[in-house]
């Protein structure tokens, strides 16, 4: 067992506009990153919970010819959005953190 954190060589996060922010998982080998996307752990139903957004709001789109996943998730802000008043992260570049514990089996 091991984290995503552990596994994945390159964890990133950034707004992707300002009512939704991206993440991005990427792999150095084919191994590790087949071992992730077959675990059954990056799955809407995971993700959701960590982020408090329903199911339907997450997309996982994985990239197989480059090893590299995306997920893309609405910031919880609401209809405030990127930059608005009580926004923690305007950037978005911290919110990856919940996947980063996230066991791979």
């Amino acid at each position: 067992m091991a984290t995503l954190g552990e596994l994945a060589d390159v964890m990133r996060s950034k707004n992707a506009g300002p009512y939704q922010f991206t993440i991005d998982l990427m792999f150095n080998d084919r191994a590790t990153y087949d071992r992730v996307m077959s675990s059954g752990m990056l799955t809407e139903r995971v993700i959701a919970p960590l982020y408090g957004v329903d199911e339907a709001l997450v997309r996982i789109m994985p990239f197989e010819r480059v090893r590299a996943i995306k997920i893309t998730i609405p910031r919880t802000t609401g209809e405030r959005g990127s930059g608005s008043a009580f926004d923690r992260d305007v950037y978005g570049a911290q919110q990856h953190g919940p996947l980063v514990d996230l066991a791979i089996p």
